[in-house]
């Protein structure tokens, strides 16, 4: 009698081993969010942070390549799975809304990062190489949105109303970055600890109230990593995927 393959899979053809799993959420991760700033193109508040967002957008869309390129092919990965082979995390999707709410995005996400990749750059796993070099790009990402929340909290009633509306809507979108990732040998307690510290930090400096709602368990979302993501994120894949599959094959 056989044995039933078990086996998960991302997409056609790919097989979800733990490095491709953990590939897989950091790349989609990366990916996703990337196309987020990338909206901003041509409507950011001044053209110096149409530049900012863009720099950043373009240094996760390099991590999610290299990432990507480790489970099979980029562009397949990228334009032609389904919503449910994504495995990012859900905090990435959430629209971009006005300014503070993608500060406040990207305040939570690149402060996970920065530490995620200071522990993988620290080691000695398949992911070493591309931290080491990523965590210089993600303390430029972390800086930046350290800068806009200070600037936007502790700035006008109305710059600062609009911040804390937004810290406290994604506060819900955090506890799900320190789950467990398969082939990511990472000290999660430790991790999320220094976040809140840092996160804590920022935000009374910002003079910012810290969110008190769940981050984790039955109210808090987070169920990206097994793919489940939220309504938001189906549309934005369909704009993303748009033109790829519109003309297969095509190249430029």
């Amino acid at each position: 009698m056989s044995t039933p393959d078990t086996r998960e899979t991302a997409g056609p053809g790919v097989e979800t081993s733990a490095i491709t799993a953990a590939a897989l959420a950091l790349g989609d991760d990366a990916l996703v969010l990337s196309h987020r700033l990338g909206e901003w193109a041509g409507s950011a508040p001044v053209l110096e942070e149409e530049v900012a967002l863009a720099n950043i957008a373009l240094d996760l869309l390099g991590q999610a390549r290299i990432l990507l390129s480790l489970v099979g092919d980029e562009d397949e990965l990228a334009y032609l799975r389904e919503e449910r082979s994504f495995r990012n995390a859900q905090l990435v999707e959430q629209p971009n809304g006005d300014f503070a709410h993608t500060i406040a995005r990207q305040l939570y996400f690149s402060t996970y990062q920065h530490l995620l990749y200071g522990q993988l750059a620290a080691g000695d796993g398949p992911f070493a190489g591309l931290a080491a070099k990523a965590v210089k790009e993600v303390a430029y990402h972390q800086d930046h949105a350290e800068h806009w929340t200070l600037r936007l909290g502790d700035g006008t009633p109305e710059s600062h109303d609009r911040m804390q509306r937004a810290c406290d809507t994604l506060w819900r979108y955090t506890g799900e970055l320190f789950q467990p990732v398969d082939g990511l040998d990472l000290d999660h307690t430790a991790m999320e600890s220094a976040w809140l510290d840092s996160v804590t930090a920022v935000l009374t400096k910002a003079t910012l109230t810290v969110p008190t709602g769940p981050r984790t368990g039955a109210w808090a979302a987070g169920a990206g990593r097994q793919g489940l993501h939220t309504e938001s994120f189906g549309r934005m894949l369909a704009e993303m995927q748009h033109l790829h599959r519109s003309h297969p094959g095509a190249t430029w």
